[in-house]
């Protein structure tokens, strides 16, 4: 991919605190498209994944590193996240780190690779927390499409051992680009599952 993901990434975590602000304490608990979480931990794997991209933008690597957020209070996830976000942000400023190698848990990768892969992951993610919790927000579709071509490109079509997203399920004719972005990744929307 030659687009340079830097301004997606800002509008896709944008758009993914503005969501993380309307989850009510009752919604913690509520399934998601995302079958091993429930929100609270979807929340929590937002939270730590985005920790551990802006330690990768800031060192290059992070292996190690949680991909989870297990002491954030159930009141605290939106000021957890916005200060997560906020730092992943500056730790990918510079076109240095852009063109640089950078390690991540899928091997070795330049880092508007990484960046764009790190897109991918979190306008799925926002799109899982949607479902999950109503869709009280529409989502930006352009996020969806960039997502989509970014998992197509790194993600096979077909089994997909050891990834931590399944193979892809089919979506329905009508299907807008969220709900074909989740497909691509296995997922279905709640009302489908």
């Amino acid at each position: 991919m030659t687009t340079d993901p830097r301004p997606l990434y800002a509008r896709a975590t944008a758009q993914a605190a503005r969501l993380i602000r309307t989850v009510r304490p009752e919604q913690l608990t509520a399934p998601t498209p995302c079958t091993e979480y429930d929100v609270r931990a979807l929340l929590g794997h937002v939270v730590g994944g985005t920790r551990r991209i802006a330690l990768v933008g800031e060192a290059g690597e992070a292996q190690g590193e949680p991909m989870t957020a297990p002491d954030v209070p159930d009141d605290g996830w939106a000021k957890a996240y916005d200060g997560v976000r906020e730092q992943a942000l500056r730790a990918w400023e510079s076109d240095e780190r852009m063109a640089s190698s950078v390690t991540v848990p899928w091997g070795e990768v330049s880092g508007r690779a990484a960046l764009s892969a790190y897109v991918m992951e979190i306008v799925t993610h926002t799109w899982d927390l949607s479902e999950a919790v109503g869709r009280p927000l529409a989502l930006d579709p352009e996020l969806a499409d960039f997502a989509l071509a970014a998992a197509r490109q790194a993600l096979p079509d077909g089994p997909r051992e050891g990834r931590p997203f399944d193979a892809p399920v089919p979506a329905p004719e009508e299907a807008g680009p969220y709900e074909r972005l989740a497909a691509w990744l296995g997922r279905a929307p709640l009302s489908r599952a």
